[in-house]
């Protein structure tokens, strides 16, 4: 038996979605484990394209189970809106293949604009997050304040729940000169989406144990990337929950024993939405390339994403931050026009060359990359499903990558479509 973490070695956005789609068809149960709608994965089957945004990737699958882990942050809306809209394209959802943690958190109304008024009230000094409330619902579960979904069955204890909730919201509402919510009210809206919600409730803690005996394979699939964890990532531009591997243990309730293999999806150069440092960010000509042909435009927000080299000293920071095992290399193809591809080796700061990117914001802002520069092949890598149909160049741009980085490559992606990949190694079958 295998349990497989996937995780995102950048900024997300790194084609985690395709990977964990075609891993998991060797998978029996894929798992959700932390962040919220605040990230989305674009999954192309059978020439279909369905964009997710809290269930997981295995969702599309017949005969897998999917499973949303207490470490996630949900907005009952949102969620209720996404199982319509895939129904809508035929993919079965009930509760034989779709496991809710009964622990998780909700995301209420209110979670939503205090995101909203922080970003207005911060104008240009702004985080950049995608006003989905995500933030501010972490924050009231740390607070011990969360409305859960287990909590929508105990209409008396809800009551008391959202008192309490709403005594810490609407002081700052009133702060900020917002009008107040009303309990009953909240009640009332959030009520009427328990029906299509607890069906699905569930225990995940005891879920997994029970599949770990039958021996099922289960594939965890983390959202956005190591660079935005909040611990270790660019803090404060970072997502509010642990993007890193370890947080498959604490966002489902299963022992870190359970966890086997750790595959970080790399992308074959950098990007990034929203604000932040971004060492090797290219806002010339070749940056817009990158952003054309590899269609960088954020899932959930539409948001224009920021395009770079790929940056070796990153990835190989977070390679050993989360304990990744293997590296799947995606949209490698968008690199087939250009005449040469760097990769950044080393940092510059004032003066001092480093290897690693600093802890502070004001340092992190001001490295300048060192890069190697490798010969591109400038022919189409487009769907190639074999390694040594590659050209030559295209090869040695991925040795170049995986002896810097430290880490094999266990797959790559020459396409958004599943059946587009190359695979070297198996995490399944080691």
């Amino acid at each position: 038996m295998k349990n497989v973490v996937v995780v995102g070695s950048q900024w997300g956005d790194e084609g985690k979605g395709k990977i964990v789609d075609w891993l998991s068809s060797e998978a029996d149960i894929i798992v959700r484990f932390q962040g919220g709608h605040n990230a989305g994965h674009t999954l192309v089957v059978d020439g279909k394209t369905y964009k997710l945004r809290l269930l997981p990737s295995g969702i599309v699958r017949k005969n897998k189970i999917s499973i949303i882990g207490n470490g996630v942050v949900v907005d009952p809306w949102a969620l209720i809106e996404e199982i319509k809209e895939l129904k809508s394209k035929g993919i079965e959802i009930n509760e034989n293949n779709l496991i809710i943690s009964d622990a998780v958190s909700l995301i209420l109304p209110f979670h939503r604009e205090l995101d909203e008024f922080r970003e207005d009230e911060a104008g240009k000094e702004n985080i950049g997050t995608t006003r989905r409330g995500i933030g501010p619902a972490y924050e009231d579960k740390v607070g011990r304040r969360s409305i859960r979904l287990i909590d929508l069955l105990n209409i008396y204890d809800l009551d008391k729940k959202l008192e309490k909730a709403l005594l810490h919201h609407n002081s700052i509402r009133k702060g900020l000169g917002k009008k107040i919510f009303k309990t009953n009210e909240l009640k009332e809206q959030l009520l009427k989406t328990a029906p299509y919600l607890i069906t699905y409730a569930q225990p995940v803690w005891k879920k997994i144990e029970e599949y770990k005996k039958q021996g099922k394979k289960i594939l965890f699939e983390g959202a956005q990337g190591i660079l935005l964890d909040v611990d270790h990532g660019t803090y404060p531009f970072v997502t509010s929950s642990n993007t890193v591997a370890s947080a498959a243990a604490t966002g489902t309730g299963c022992g870190p024993n359970t966890i086997n293999y750790v595959l970080g999806i790399t992308k074959a150069y950098t990007t990034r939405v929203g604000k932040g440092p971004f060492p090797t960010e290219l806002t010339n000509e070749i940056g817009e390339h990158l952003g054309t042909k590899g269609k960088e435009f954020g899932t959930v927000t539409s948001r224009k994403r920021r395009c770079g080299w790929f940056d070796g000293v990153l990835v190989r920071q977070t390679i050993k931050i989360s304990g990744i095992n293997g590296i799947a290399l995606t949209k490698l193809d968008v690199l087939d026009e250009l005449d040469e591809i760097k990769m950044c080796i080393a940092y510059k700061i004032n003066g001092k060359q480093i290897d690693y990117l600093p802890t502070t914001i004001e340092d992190q802002k001001i490295v300048e990359p060192i890069y190697k520069t490798l010969k591109g092949w400038k022919s189409s890598t487009s769907g190639i499903k074999d390694f040594e149909k590659l050209p030559r160049e295209a090869k040695i741009y991925i040795s170049e990558v995986e002896n810097f980085i430290e880490s094999k490559i266990s797959c790559i992606s020459t396409s958004p479509d599943r059946k587009d990949t190359i695979l070297i190694e198996n995490p399944f079958s080691i």
